[in-house]
């Protein structure tokens, strides 16, 4: 039961940040700044934004993220 409990409190902390995302993004396309990354102003790319709609980097904006994050993590010692 308990585990149960768990991945449903799991899952709605998902969907509500996945509807925060889709929020997001659809206020970003009315201020007409839908599909350009929030890092470098460049265009995220259609194939990205077709995949992830509510994506707000570009690709390499996103792996350098990504980069930092698991630099972070190993440096904490997480890994």
């Amino acid at each position: 039961m308990e585990e149960e409990t768990r991945l449903l409190l799991r899952q709605a902390d998902r969907e509500t940040r996945l509807l925060r995302k889709i929020a997001q993004a659809l206020r970003r396309i009315d201020e007409g700044d839908y599909g350009y990354c929030e890092e470098t102003g460049l265009p995220i790319g259609l194939e990205r934004l077709l995949l992830r709609p509510t994506a707000t980097l570009c690709l390499e904006a996103k792996e350098r993220q990504e980069l930092r994050e698991h630099h972070f993590s190993k440096s904490r010692g997480d890994q």
